[in-house]
């Protein structure tokens, strides 16, 4: 398929609830139970309500259905009602349909090379990327694809998985966020990923960029 327009930027600079966000993706992804209790204690007044439960929702996909289960509890202690709750709010065509759209978006020209390279590790992996990840969840209503992606990075930067980091560091920019947002981004996360990984991230940033 051709990769669709990319869209214009969403984000030319890091907001502090932004920020937050990113910050949140990354302690929800390797901090302990007190440390993400605490951490969505005190951005409860910062970030949207709607922000914090779509980055919760989509967390299982880069950490697991129990951080994800873990976090959204602690969350339900600060906002008891779920928001965009409805289980049939799409079906599997539908979510086929958005998903490649999505990841379209994320990849770009590597858009074709990727879903090659992911059918040959098996064509399962393949449809539940598309289906599960890029369609029913990352597709959804309630916070943009750039932020989504900014989230995205956080989770891979502090996981270590620098394959993933690499990919969604450039499908940050394709779903629209700035060259200096990122830059902000992977600052706004030295303090957590400490020295050493910080380097490593802050250089393969460089790479995506060209520098």
């Amino acid at each position: 398929m051709t990769p669709p327009e990319l869209p214009e930027l969403t984000l030319h600079a890091l907001d502090e609830a932004t920020r937050s966000l990113v910050r949140l993706a990354a302690i929800v992804t390797a901090g302990t139970e007190s440390q993400i209790r605490a951490e969505l204690a005190r951005i409860h007044q910062v970030i949207p309500s709607q922000w914090v439960e779509e980055l919760l929702l989509q967390t299982y996909l880069f950490a697991g259905f129990p951080r994800a289960l873990n976090a959204m509890r602690e969350w339900r202690r600060l906002e008891p009602v779920a928001r965009g709750a409805s289980p049939d709010a799409g079906d599997l065509a539908t979510w086929r349909t958005d998903g490649e759209a999505t990841c379209a978006v994320v990849y770009g020209a590597t858009y074709e090379r990727l879903r090659h390279n992911i059918r040959h590790l098996h064509p399962l992996l393949d449809d539940w990327m598309i289906v599960e990840g890029y369609g029913k969840v990352l597709s959804r209503p309630g916070l943009d694809l750039a932020r989504r992606e900014l989230c995205i990075v956080a989770a891979c930067a502090i996981a270590g998985q620098d394959r993933q980091l690499h990919s969604h560091l450039h499908g940050a920019r394709n779903a629209g966020a700035s060259d200096q947002t990122i830059d902000a981004t992977v600052e706004s996360l030295r303090d957590l990923l400490g020295a050493e990984r910080s380097r490593s991230v802050e250089l393969l940033w460089a790479r995506v960029r060209g520098k």
